[in-house]
């Protein structure tokens, strides 16, 4: 899911500006250009072509199949209407607050596992966990049943770094983003399928909500059988990948005191704590101190965090305020695939953008930020269910927009190791900062706001955030324009300024691939 700019398009590598179905040709130099004679995918990542292009496809199948739920935006209206008799109060105030805190303590554990159990058992507990839910939807009638619902609900949810990973352990970096677009593509796909099956349940065919529920139940329990049967993967990003560079190296630095010392008194092996200094983790971690300091992944990081949080408390929350603003019918179905085809198509879009970030990002997020603001007011203040609706399909669209924006801000200058942590560290402060507003104004331990004034609080929210980015770009355009008139005067032969502007540190910040920040 990355994007490109005028200034970074030019220096990125041949294969990720052509997505066609051509194969790269080698990094190593000659590049011979036949493209009947280049490698697969699969045969590049070493082991059998047929069986691995196999696996991408099972993988993609995976991630639809266990994306169709046809009653997951159903569920709110599930709880409040006659069948489960949960109040309003219940479900805002002690229900769905548990999915934030349970997200949050299971996002650090699932992205570690990951990695360390590589993927397959991690996807087999969020296939599990999607059991669970459906049978507490279906059997549970109690406060308790239903906030172990949104317990399990948030484990799923940290569960997905699983599968969005996954796939790049199948083939080799040279195709890293065509099949992660596949795998993308392939979730997007189930989860409209899922929507549309949904609303026409409901809609035409006039499905009680505990049939639906059982619908589901056999949707996800056919997801689980499929989990079981994903392959193994061979190696991982962190753990794996590292250890076998590791084992590569002991055999003939071994060989090599042999020839010095055929006696074995070679130097002793380091101690545990030099080990666990030389770790691929902790070095990543010691890096991060360089990334900090670069404008524009500080930026877009921050965007990650801050943005990401009000975004997901407007989707755990937004069902509620359409059961408040208009009770009778339900069309969440149809709105949610809407928004899905909404946000694909504002992604897609976002590829084709062509201008300076590093001029023009803090504008861009401010009004885009300032345009969520507004819809977040629109829909608190209105009483009309269909611009509820248009609103909410507008602010997704907008903020999947910037996604991929900013997942190539990030991740084009940084490894991929050290991109994933980043991503994760950025996630789980996002996910703390949701815990803190929902604690604060949703949970009944704290002010317990009804709907309608939490949509007021994510206003403000959203309101300081557009301050906070409109500030942020008047003052990198005043330096950006000065700078420009500068250089502009002295190419002309004028007096030199005696301001200069300050060099960017990201500039001369070399990262863990030799690359230095494009900002």
């Amino acid at each position: 899911m990355a994007t490109d700019d005028a200034a970074a398009s030019d220096q990125r590598p041949e294969r990720d500006q052509h997505l066609d179905l051509k194969t790269p040709a080698s990094e190593g130099g000659e590049g011979h250009g036949d493209a009947e004679a280049a490698p697969s995918p699969c045969e590049e990542a070493g082991g059998d072509g047929a069986g691995l292009k196999c696996s991408v496809l099972f993988l993609c199948f995976y991630g639809f199949m266990s994306s169709i739920r046809p009653g997951e935006a159903f569920i709110t209206p599930n709880l409040l209407s006659s069948e489960k008799n949960f109040t309003r109060q219940q479900v805002t105030n002690e229900i769905t607050p548990v999915l934030t805190y349970s997200y949050m303590a299971v996002l650090v554990p699932a992205f570690l596992l990951t990695d360390l159990l590589r993927y397959k058992p991690v996807l087999i507990v969020q296939g599990v966990s999607h059991v669970v839910i459906w049978v507490l939807m279906l059997q549970g009638t109690t406060l308790l049943h239903m906030q172990l619902m949104e317990f399990f609900y948030g484990v799923t949810m940290a569960c997905r770094v699983a599968y969005s990973s996954y796939i790049f352990s199948l083939v080799s970096p040279d195709f890293y983003q065509r099949v992660a677009g596949y795998s993308r593509s392939s979730v997007l796909l189930g989860v409209f399928t899922s929507s549309v099956l949904g609303q026409l349940c409901v809609s035409l065919g006039g499905v009680t909500y505990h049939t639906l529920d059982a619908i589901c139940l056999g949707f996800v329990s056919f997801g689980l059988l499929l989990s079981f049967c994903l392959p193994w993967p061979r190696r991982s990003l962190f753990f794996f990948n590292q250890t076998r560079k590791q084992e590569q190296k002991e055999p003939a630095a071994r060989s090599e005191l042999d020839r010095i010392n055929p006696k074995g008194g070679g130097p002793p092996p380091p101690p545990p704590a030099s080990r666990w200094k030389d770790s691929v983790l902790v070095q990543m971690l010691l890096e991060l101190r360089n990334v900090v300091r670069m404008p524009n992944l500080r930026l877009w990081s921050l965007w990650w965090i801050f943005n990401s949080t009000g975004y997901y408390l407007v989707l755990f929350y937004v069902h509620i305020l359409w059961n408040h603003v208009f009770p009778a019918t339900s069309y969440n179905g149809g709105v949610e695939a809407a928004s899905t085809l909404l946000s694909a198509a504002t992604s897609f879009v976002a590829g084709f953008a062509k201008i300076r970030w590093n001029v023009w990002s803090e504008l861009v997020i401010g009004l885009i930020t300032a345009l969520q603001a507004g819809l977040l007011l629109l829909m608190g203040t209105t009483d009309n269910i269909w611009v509820c609706y248009v609103s909410y399909i507008l602010f997704r669209g907008f903020y999947q927009f910037l996604v991929p924006i900013a997942t190539f801000q990030i991740a084009s200058s940084l490894t991929k190791e050290l991109c994933a942590l980043v991503f994760g560290i950025n996630t789980f402060l996002g996910t703390i900062l949701k815990s803190i507003i929902s604690l604060i104004f949703s949970d009944k331990r704290g002010l317990g706001l009804d709907v309608k004034a939490q949509f007021f609080v994510y206003f403000v929210f959203f309101t300081l955030l557009t301050v906070v980015y409109l500030v942020s770009a008047a003052v990198v355009l005043f330096r950006h324009f000065r700078h420009q008139n500068a250089e502009g005067r002295a190419s002309a032969g004028g007096p030199p300024t005696e301001l200069s502007p300050v060099p960017d540190a990201s500039e001369a910040e070399p990262l863990s691939n030799g690359k230095s920040a494009r900002t």
